[in-house]
């Protein structure tokens, strides 16, 4: 009888094994795959450092362009609505986060055309508060966008709280100021004028406060503003020891706690720094560290860590920071030479990623945010492709991308 048994079990294993290392792999084994359930159009190609930003709001996905705004439903990916800008005009800025179902955007205002071309010459200067929901403009202002000269503006522009908050460079007599509106209505709430000789840089709406890097002489600043009145509540140096230079590279990362990303360069501060909510600093964690390596362009906020992709195996290796003290937390290598890891997001206690090969295939990986604990290794049945970052819906994945000619959005779904 055992050996009746042992002589169906053992090739019945055997086959089972070889089954599951052919399709395991390749995303068709039950229980650990992923696979596709829509994908949207594929662009078409884009110039180079046009503006660029996804949001999701309840069940629409919304990309903008440098030519049009445009929703999606995130249950089928079917195209829902589309915002264009006048005629010749671009949109040069998109606010980083919406607020509820609102978010604003801005264009370039027609001043003429330029000389021998035909075309339309402009600054980044007609704000724009749009319906997330339905693409419908809510109100539109003219303002002088601080940075509205560059190529994006959208450090000039956020939303929270019911408040749309612009950085106005000022004109003529004007002095650079903080702007607040009404956000469904356009109504102004209430202007704050910045230290003098000040101008301001990057703007975000925390919970509790406006907040924004100023450009102060040759040294930058964080200051915070009463998101009821806009009264100046403190202004702080980025770096007490020795300040920040004018024209580093600064990017709000998070509001609560405030948390800026800093690089001056080769000489300077490199690195990501935190502060409380009186503006006193708290953690510094350098982007350079022993042990964890080099932090990428792949870096996130979430339940007061920073985690971040670092050179690990050619930004394999996931770090987790505290926010508090700087502390790191705990690691994990998810790749090496042969893979690129990207997508990088952490929400409710959870970090995912996504390792991809071109030999070896796309794996979703999921992670304890507390632990470091693997809970998810799942292998993609389709190729992912290169990606920016993932996005939770419901019991989906959405991928976002941007660049050439790429699908904007993929929602995968377990398997």
């Amino acid at each position: 009888m055992l050996r009746g048994l042992a002589a169906v079990c053992v090739p019945l294993g055997i086959v089972i094994g070889m089954a599951w290392a052919f399709l395991a792999p390749s995303g068709y084994w039950p229980g650990s795959s992923v696979t596709t359930a829509w994908e949207t159009r594929s662009d078409s190609q884009a110039p180079e450092g046009s503006t660029r930003r996804a949001w999701l709001a309840g069940d629409t996905l919304v990309r903008a362009r440098y030519d049009a705004v445009t929703g999606f439903d995130a249950d089928s990916g079917r195209k829902r609505w589309e915002f264009v800008p006048p005629r010749r005009a671009d949109i040069c800025a998109a606010g980083e986060t919406a607020d509820d179902t609102r978010v604003l955007i801005a264009y370039t205002g027609k001043t003429g055309a330029t000389e021998g071309t035909g075309e339309a010459s402009g600054s980044c200067s007609v704000v724009v508060a749009l319906g997330l929901a339905d693409g419908r403009e809510l109100w539109r202002a003219s303002l002088a966008l601080a940075g509205g000269g560059a190529a994006d503006a959208s450090g000039a522009l956020a939303a929270g709280g019911g408040l749309g908050v612009v950085l106005d460079a000022g004109t003529g007599k004007g002095a650079p100021a903080l702007r607040a509106l009404e956000l469904r209505g356009g109504s102004p709430r209430w202007t704050a004028a910045v230290p003098k000789g000040c101008a301001p840089v990057r703007t975000a709406v925390a919970p509790k406060q406006v907040v924004a890097v100023l450009a102060c002489g040759e040294e930058m600043k964080l200051a915070a503003f009463d998101p009821a009145d806009g009264g100046e509540r403190w202004t702080t140096p980025l770096d007490d020891r020795n300040g920040v230079l004018t024209g580093a590279s600064v990017a709000i990362m998070a509001t609560d706690p405030v948390v800026l990303r800093v690089d001056e360069g080769d000489r300077g501060v490199d690195a990501f720094l935190a502060f409380g909510p009186d503006g006193r600093p708290e953690a510094r964690i350098q982007a350079t560290g022993d042990g964890y390596g080099t932090i990428g362009p792949h870096a996130v906020v979430s339940d007061r860590r920073l985690f971040a992709l670092t050179d690990g195996g050619r930004w394999g290796r996931l770090v987790a920071f505290d926010l508090t003290t700087g502390d790191e937390l705990w690691r994990e290598d998810i790749g090496g030479a042969a893979y690129v890891v990207q997508g990088l997001h952490a929400e409710a206690g959870r970090v995912m990623v996504v390792k991809g090969s071109t030999k070896y295939g796309d794996n979703l990986h999921v992670f304890d945010a507390a632990t470091g604990e693997e809970e998810e290794d799942r292998a993609f049945r389709d190729d992912v492709g290169p990606l920016d970052h993932l996005l939770p819906y419901k019991d989906r994945i959405i991928a976002v991308r941007s660049g050439g000619r790429v699908k904007p959005f993929s929602a995968y779904e377990r398997w």
